[in-house]
């Protein structure tokens, strides 16, 4: 008989809703990984990792808290081995850009199909790199300048401190979310601003709605 494609491999999941951890635990552990814990921001998620040291985390782009992106950044800079699939519902160049330029091993699209999953989880726990096959053209494109996305003038930092202003968080909570001082998020506001030729927290939210980085 043969072997489940994910077999005996320990995974942690990371996203702030309940009913996917439900499913993705459901498919992964159906095709033979066993899933040791579950976190629901990108903080419980470095937790989670430190005490389990699983062999892939899968853990999503946007959650409460520093996000998946943040988390990533601080986990490797502890873990420069750990493998991690991140997973998004966005289609846009911009985070699995970032997100592989930060050292995640893959990226998937969460409208991908259930058995890529499947597969991008084993490639992953190999230490092999994924990238989703449908947003593959658009990341290569996106590589040589060409997706005109104003986002990519903006450093790493900056980009998630925009993030966060786009969806609605003041100066303060942005601060205190990433152990920052508000005089610091402040001069990255006036970065951004400067390079997204916005005045105020409204447009930076329609520059995040029309690149496809956040919904409404």
């Amino acid at each position: 008989m043969a072997c489940a494609p994910l077999e005996n491999l320990r995974l942690i999941l990371a996203d702030d809703h309940a009913v996917v951890r439900m499913g993705f635990r459901m498919l992964l552990e159906g095709a033979g990984a066993h899933v040791v814990a579950e976190a629901d921001s990108g903080e419980a998620a470095l937790t989670a990792f430190a005490e389990h040291r699983p062999d892939a985390l899968l853990m999503d782009v946007s959650m409460p808290g520093i996000g998946g992106l943040a988390a990533l950044e601080r986990l490797l800079a502890r873990s420069p081995d750990a493998r991690v699939l991140m997973l998004s519902a966005h289609e846009d160049a911009q985070i699995p850009l970032r997100a592989l330029r930060t050292g995640a091993t893959g990226y998937l699209s969460k409208r991908a199909q259930p058995q890529e999953l499947v597969r991008a989880v084993a490639r992953i726990a190999r230490g092999q790199r994924y990238v989703d096959p449908e947003l593959a053209p658009q990341l290569a494109l996106a590589q040589f300048g060409g997706n005109g996305d104003p986002a990519d003038a903006l450093t790493d930092k900056e980009f998630a401190v925009f993030l966060q202003l786009a969806q609605g968080n003041s100066v303060n909570q942005v601060a205190t979310t990433h152990k920052l001082s508000p005089s610091t998020i402040g001069t990255h506001l006036y970065h951004i601003k400067q390079k997204l030729n916005a005045t105020n927290a409204a447009e930076l939210a329609l520059i995040a709605v029309r690149s496809g980085l956040i919904t409404v």
